[in-house]
């Protein structure tokens, strides 16, 4: 069957995209209306526009577990840049601050992100999709606007440091949902004295869900519905890695 032809509805469940840099995950869900032919789409957890990596698609019953899955805990592979502080806490943003990065140890970069683990509150960017009286605060931010931000309770269960070389540092972080890695790269900048920003970012994982899965924004746009279709994780399978 050809994609262009009317089809009576797609299936149910779940398709993994490993969405691309430089697009919103709103980019991604428009495209997968077309190319599955349905419009009862949505996603789970927004990605940066810079950002690359796991965006689950809940695709038409699937819908109905939205919430669900985007409260469980999530990956990420990042890469924080020390000595620059910037409007958006990432690489995006404009500049504001500026300070020279002294030699950290490894012990000493280590001691700063442990200062972030377990339970802990964050206070939210300007530039995300909270909402302030029904606007976005992105929409304010861009006005610019600084709204006062309530400090949210968040856990990391565990960070990696990977590579140092200063002023880059890369790392893994398992934390939970409503975390912004923007805002931990910036705390730790802080925290060193001397700020930093996200420069890099992947999502890996949320909850059971990895990129083993996932297809390519390519793929999405140009396969044959019948292989994106077979690419779909079902609420039969979603059940049973839930364990329900």
């Amino acid at each position: 069957m050809s994609r262009n032809q009317p089809i009576s509805i797609a299936p149910s469940g779940v398709l993994v995209v490993d969405k691309a840099p430089d697009m919103t995950s709103h980019d991604v869900v428009a495209i997968a209306r077309r190319s599955l032919g349905t419009k009862k789409i949505g996603h789970c957890g927004t990605l940066d526009p810079m950002a690359t990596g796991l965006l689950m698609l809940v695709v038409e019953r699937a819908t109905k577990i939205q919430d669900l899955l985007m409260s469980e805990d999530k990956s990420y592979d990042g890469t924080l840049t020390l000595g620059a502080t910037t409007s958006t806490q990432d690489r995006q943003g404009e500049v504001i601050e500026q300070k020279e990065v002294a030699a950290f140890s490894a012990e000493e970069i280590d001691a700063a992100f442990g200062a972030f683990t377990g339970e802990f509150e964050q206070i939210p960017p300007m530039v995300s999709a909270i909402k302030k009286d029904g606007v976005p605060l992105y929409k304010l931010a861009r006005k610019g606007q600084e709204i006062e931000r309530e400090p949210r309770p968040v856990h990391v269960t565990k960070y990696d440091i990977h590579r140092i070389e200063l002023p880059e540092v890369d790392f893994t972080v398992d934390c939970s949902k409503g975390f912004y890695v923007r805002t931990y790269a910036h705390d730790i900048g802080a925290r060193l004295g001397c700020g930093a920003h996200l420069s890099a970012l992947r999502r890996t994982r949320s909850g059971r869900f990895t990129l083993e899965r996932a297809v390519t924004v390519d793929f999405l746009k140009t396969a044959p519905r019948e292989e994106l279709y077979k690419a779909m994780v079902s609420l039969a399978e979603i059940s049973l890695m839930r364990g329900a």
